[in-house]
């Protein structure tokens, strides 16, 4: 941290820090209160995302074509820019892939975050471990065998949930940190 800095800057800092996490909570409770429409702000954000990184693929592949790899490269750019494209053209289509995609993604990482609690069992605290992996998992079930009937809502569901703990692990650290500064801050 620079040794110049005002406690009075790093208190209009952490205002602004604490103001981001309670609009974070605010955001993540309306994406909990309308999930189909988070779900699908969710899917078209990231067509685009697909979409021009796969532009930038295949930029990438034209400017590299004397490098070797050319098709390769040309046919991943294509790859993502297809994908992005049938992503925006068919939100819907879009939104039951990736929540398909979302489900079996939580079912591995569960299992691998149970093997992983295990390796550290000898470890305090190694319970944790286990009980993220098995929640996990079982969120992982949950979005796969409620699959499609889940795909409207469940990606704005859990963007809403992560968007609340995320707004509320920054507000207490922002306060925290407030609450450690000076009382009656002086400009230096």
């Amino acid at each position: 941290m620079d040794a110049n800095i005002s406690p009075t800057e790093i208190k209009k800092g952490l205002n602004g820090s604490i103001a981001i996490g309670v609009l974070l909570i605010l955001l993540g409770v309306a994406a909990i209160a309308f999930p189909v429409f988070s779900t699908l702000t969710a899917e078209i954000w990231i067509s685009w995302l697909i979409l021009f990184a796969g532009i930038g693929k295949l930029v990438y592949a034209f400017q590299s074509r004397q490098e070797g790899g050319f098709v390769g490269k040309l046919l991943l750019g294509l790859l993502y820019t297809a994908t992005g494209g049938f992503l925006l053209v068919y939100p819907l289509q879009g939104v039951l892939t990736l929540t398909l995609a979302l489900g079996i993604f939580l079912l591995i990482e569960g299992v691998f975050e149970i093997v992983f609690a295990f390796q550290l069992r000898p470890q305090q605290g190694w319970v944790y471990s286990l009980l993220n992996g098995i929640a996990t998992l079982a969120l992982g079930g949950l979005i796969y065998y409620e699959w499609p009937i889940n795909g409207s809502f469940a990606i704005g569901l859990l963007v809403g949930i992560s968007m609340i703990f995320t707004g509320f692990a920054r507000l207490m650290l922002s306060l925290s940190a407030r609450s450690s500064l000076p009382q009656n801050p002086q400009a230096s």
